[in-house]
């Protein structure tokens, strides 16, 4: 037996209505905010994401799927989505057009990161990135949007963290004062963050080693080290959330793992998620645009992790499932012929609906129904036809009513509340 390659997963019919559910609300939710759909391919130019993300950073260093095609381009099967995102507006010359775009994206991405709960190597985001714009409201307006999906998810104990990294201007001088404290403090620090002193110390921040969290907890703030202009920024991202009753928390060693942000970060945070408990997170990337080859043109966004999503909400799985609405039991060879062309009436009519088609007993079929959890059973036998009738079984209540025959598509359209998803 072949299995499933180490870090991907099934997503079995039991929890597809549920993924299905979270990314129909998220579309709803993003085009309510005039946010449209763009598209984007699994591979990219490996240089794509070596130049966005950092060469430094665990993502490039470590975990791409990269390789070399025949003939001869790297390429790497996207591990995030952002970068996609701004190439297509930059090779498409989006910006031509309006500088000012709302995009948002639904798809896997890829990370060779050690499997572990909540963790996979193919994953799934949902991304929301907004360009042309650098009024710090767009950053709240972002974040109000996120925290609008979760509350309608009614998804628990969930904690906004920001944080500002500060612009070219005023990031050196934070860089310097991080850089004395890591050099005094160099002999409790594990052998990669000792690597990544020099390169780019603001990775020590997202060390997961005990001994290295502790330490980072007495580092320089990024907040006592803004210029004027990056603390009004923030300030204002703060005073619209507060305008708009979001509550967060600030948190001073909140970085992101990619080297493109600046000013702006956040983090949606699941207490039952455990130690992989950020669901959400994103940013503003100012100077991305201009990086990838196009203009300078600002930009902000956040990615959603729907994995970890849909693990906080398993438990309402089942409510969510697909369930027939009405299951047709045919007893006999005529009935078995008009059984199945009602059958098709009906999927066209948007009834889900089943037959047997062994022609077994009633007894059987019922049983078959109630296996499917099916609302309803419309029960026909060849005396049925004879007397221009047949029978319609509520699962729930078990009431029966007797159908004519005549118009029994149109009413048993109208007698099952089609809205009612797995309505049982």
């Amino acid at each position: 037996m072949i299995k499933l390659v180490r870090g991907f997963k099934d997503i079995l019919p039991a929890d597809t209505a549920l993924w299905q559910h979270v990314e129909a609300l998220a579309r709803e939710l993003l085009e309510d905010f005039g946010f449209y759909e763009l598209r984007i391919p699994l591979l990219e130019q490996t240089e794509l994401f070596s130049r966005s993300i950092g060469a430094g950073t665990d993502i490039v260093e470590k975990e791409m799927y990269t390789f070399t095609d025949r003939g001869g381009a790297s390429l790497t099967l996207r591990p995030e989505a952002t970068a996609s995102v701004v190439r297509a507006y930059v090779q498409h010359r989006l910006y031509a057009k309006d500088p000012v775009w709302k995009l948002y994206t639904i798809g896997p991405m890829f990370r060779r990161e050690r499997p572990q709960k909540g963790r996979y190597r193919q994953f799934y985001q949902i991304n929301a990135e907004v360009f042309g714009v650098d009024d710090p409201r767009t950053d709240a307006e972002l974040i109000l949007l996120l925290m609008r999906f979760m509350g309608r998810l009614e998804l628990p104990d969930i904690t906004l963290q920001i944080n500002s990294l500060g612009c070219p201007e005023c990031r050196p001088r934070f860089k310097n004062a991080l850089e004395s404290f890591l050099t005094s403090h160099s002999g409790q620090l594990c052998s990669d963050c000792l690597r990544r002193q020099d390169q780019n110390p603001l990775r020590l921040f997202d060390c997961k080693v005990p001994s290295c969290k502790e330490t980072m907890q007495d580092a320089p703030s990024v907040l006592d080290h803004l210029c004027e202009t990056c603390r009004a920024h923030f300030g204002s991202v703060k005073e619209s959330l507060e305008g708009f009753q979001v509550p967060y928390q600030i948190n001073h060693g909140l970085v992101r793992g990619l080297d493109y942000y600046t000013r702006t970060t956040f983090e949606v945070l699941a207490e039952s998620l455990g130690a992989q408990d950020a669901v959400a997170g994103g940013g503003r990337y100012d100077g991305l645009v201009k990086a990838l080859g196009g203009p300078e043109q600002p930009g902000v966004g956040f990615a959603i992790g729907l994995d970890r999503l849909i693990e906080l909400l398993a438990g309402r799985a089942q409510v969510f499932e697909k369930r027939p609405h009405v299951f047709i039991a045919a007893i006999g060879k005529r009935a078995q012929s008009v059984g199945f062309q009602w059958l098709q009436d009906l999927r066209l009519q948007r009834v889900r609906a089943e037959i047997d088609f062994e022609n077994r007993s009633l007894k059987s079929q019922m049983r078959r129904a109630d296996k499917l959890e099916a609302s309803y059973v419309l029960i026909v036998g060849d005396r049925e036809l004879d007397d221009g009738i047949a029978v319609l079984r509520n699962m729930t209540t078990k009431e029966q009513e007797k159908v004519p025959l005549e118009n029994i598509i149109s009413f048993v359209v109208n007698r099952i509340d089609t809205t009612a998803v797995g309505s049982r």
